[in-house]
């Protein structure tokens, strides 16, 4: 008889539920991605959730960003729009080293989250890549955005008047070229000598940069805007 109380006690337990907890559903809006376009750039809205708490900086972390010749007048000219995000903004410290001619940027104890630090040196380097300031303030104001650089000889091997050219069909008559995968694309596209630099989201650099492989490749402008409207067509249609 005492077995019988046993089982019937281990079998009464078995069949108890016991609800887990600590874990929650996930509703339909969680997966929900916002998107928004800033300056002509789209890019994923950041996320201001209150369960992830900013991790505290603890030490001195440091990124230097090497500045050529050629950007140094650009940076003089635009180093209050550059310092006030950087230390209004992500709460970080900057300065310009004369005798390396770097930008560095160091945390300090008011500095909320270290990944502060990784956004201000993407935020610098876009601006010596050549993209204007407005612009590269996106990198701080969305999520989901990088830089891609490439070369137009790891395309095609161009040499002489072949890359001139090569060069003059990424531009376009005016920059009419450029400024039409800019828009359709939303992405923003810099031509510095043989270096292509794109910034934007992960899936309209992809469109950006077949564009530009297309047209580097010797395809005429006519035929890659036909491609771009059709992409842009269904781009809309699944949003």
């Amino acid at each position: 008889m005492g077995v019988d109380k046993e089982d019937t006690k281990s079998k009464s337990a078995t069949t108890e539920f016991v609800e887990p907890k600590g874990k929650k559903k996930r509703s339909a809006d969680d997966n929900r991605m916002e998107v928004e376009v800033i300056n002509g750039v789209e890019g994923k809205i950041k996320s201001h959730g209150t369960s992830k708490r900013a991790r505290t900086v603890e030490g001195c972390e440091q990124r230097k960003v090497s500045v050529p010749a050629h950007r140094y007048t650009p940076l003089k000219e635009n180093w209050m729009k550059i310092f006030s995000p950087i230390v209004e903004h992500l709460q970080l410290q900057i300065r310009f080293n004369l005798k390396t001619r770097n930008v560095e940027l160091r945390t300090s104890p008011e500095t909320p989250d270290i990944a502060n630090l990784q956004k201000g040196a993407d935020f610098v380097k876009a601006f010596i890549y050549g993209f204007e300031v407005e612009d590269a303030l996106a990198l701080l104001r969305l999520d989901n955005l990088f830089v891609e650089t490439f070369e137009i000889q790891d395309v095609k091997r161009l040499k002489g008047d072949h890359l001139s050219r090569a060069i003059g069909r990424l531009a376009g008559k005016g920059g009419r070229t450029k400024f039409t995968i800019e828009n359709v694309t939303k992405t923003r596209v810099v031509l510095a000598d043989s270096k292509v630099h794109i910034l934007g989201s992960f899936e309209n650099i992809q469109l950006a940069r077949r564009a530009i492989c297309n047209l580097i490749l010797g395809s005429p402008p006519s035929k890659v805007y036909g491609q771009l409207r059709n992409v842009a067509s269904r781009v809309s249609e699944r949003f």
